[in-house]
This record gives C-alpha cells, structure tokens and sequence, in this order.
C-alpha cells in the first residue's frame, strides 16, 4: 500500500506520495524504526533535542542502541513530519522555525484546541468532565514538575477524546509534533503551571455548563497564553535576531 504523508516545500505542507523503493524505508508498527522514532519525539519534547542539533546516524544507532537502519527510518519518518530537515553539506539536522511558522503554529493550535474544548461541551459524558476535573486538581497538587507535564499532555489528550471527532484529532496530533521542535513545554516557566490550572477550570466551568461558545473562548484563552510565555522565551534567547526564533 502506498502511504501518503505531510511534507514541506517552501515551509508549506504538501502531499508527499513516496517512490516504490521508498515505502519500505518509513518505520513500521512495532518495528526498532518506530520504536527510535518515539525516542526521538521525547528527547524533543523534553529539550534534549534542539533545532539546529545534527542527527548523525552513528551516533543515534549507538545511544539509541539499535543499528543504523532504524535510525534512518526514524529520521526519514521526522523529515516527512516536518521536523527534520536536510543542510548541505551537513545532513540532517532538526527544523529551526522562523517568527511567523511560531505564529502560525500557535494560530492554529489556538483554532483546533478551540474547537476540540466546544465540541466537548456538547459530546463529553459526564464521567468524561468528572475525569477531566479530577486531573486537573491533581495537576494542581503537582506545581512546576516533571510529572505536571506529563498530566498537562494527558489532561489536553483527553479533552480531545471527549470532543469525539476524529479528524480533528488527527490534525491535532500532527500539529503537535511541529511544536516539539520549540521545546519543552511552557509550564517551565515561573507561575505557569498554576496559571494553566486555572485557565484549565474555567474550560470546565463551561463543559459542566454546556456552553460550547464559552468553552471555546476559555480554551482560546489559554492556548494564546501559552503563546505569549512562548514568543517571549524565545525573544530572550541570545542568537535572536527578529525573524528566527
């Protein structure tokens, strides 16, 4: 079967059809290939990769402790995701996003997240919100930690799944793999992660309520703040230069 993926030309996303002999070289299912890829997708949310950061299959195969063919997979499957880009005469080496591609990432994060918080406040269940606050007191008892992390990515994934529509969990997921590529999450910053919770209660008020248009506002509410924590991080980064972040 041929697998059609996300590609980029010009920073634009584009269909990308692979040649015959190239089908085989995207990691499958289980596979050592999928498995140095997921690997690869952490260490970049967790800042352990950076833009800019060369992948050397050697050296992959070595840490990754697998051999080179699923490194190469691996990095195959990232470039076809827009995370990976090849430098001449360097290889590949992961994607550094200009100003506006933070601007639009963000704009349409703020559209999709937006619209999974409305279409929950229709189709959730209540155990389904009854959950979603129960994690989010949690979160609250957790502060600025690892672990509040990690429950932030769950406390989102499962508002999503309440929204019930496939499709735009589809587009989200893939939107958040280009958001790896900023780093780590912005609950690092001082007094985010309480601000998060907040902002995550008012998202609930709304679903408990059943206002889809509030839901909506509440969550747009939040993702623009993330924003804002974002674009001024990487502002203050020495190598800023005003159109590179």
């Amino acid at each position: 079967m041929r697998v059609y993926t996300i590609g980029y030309k010009n920073c634009n996303p584009i269909l990308v059809a692979p040649e015959m002999d190239e089908i085989d070289d995207f990691p499958q299912p289980g596979s050592q290939g999928e498995g140095a890829y997921q690997r690869l997708l952490v260490e970049l949310r967790e800042g352990r990769l950076n833009p800019g950061d060369r992948l050397r299959e050697t050296e992959l195969a070595e840490r990754l402790g697998v051999s080179r063919t699923p490194v190469r997979e691996a990095i195959r499957q990232l470039e076809a995701d827009g995370i990976v880009t090849h430098v001449p005469r360097q290889g590949a080496a992961i994607r550094t996003l200009d100003y506006a591609e933070v601007m639009e990432l963000y704009e349409m994060r703020t559209v999709l997240e937006g619209t999974a918080a409305r279409l929950a406040a229709r189709a959730a269940s209540e155990i389904e919100i009854e959950e979603l606050l129960h994690m989010n007191r949690a979160l609250e008892k957790l502060g600025n930690s690892p672990e509040a992390f990690v429950l932030n990515r769950q406390f989102h994934a499962a508002l999503l799944d309440a929204a019930k529509n496939r499709f735009l969990a589809r587009s989200i997921a893939g939107l958040h793999k280009s958001l790896m590529i900023l780093g780590p999450t912005t609950l690092t910053h001082p007094d985010r992660a309480a601000e998060a919770v907040e902002e995550h209660y008012g998202v609930l008020e709304a679903l408990k309520a059943r206002d889809g248009a509030l839901a909506e506002a509440a969550m747009r509410a939040h993702i623009e703040k993330a924003q804002r924590v974002r674009v001024r991080a990487l502002r203050a980064r020495p190598l800023f230069d005003g159109d590179t972040l």
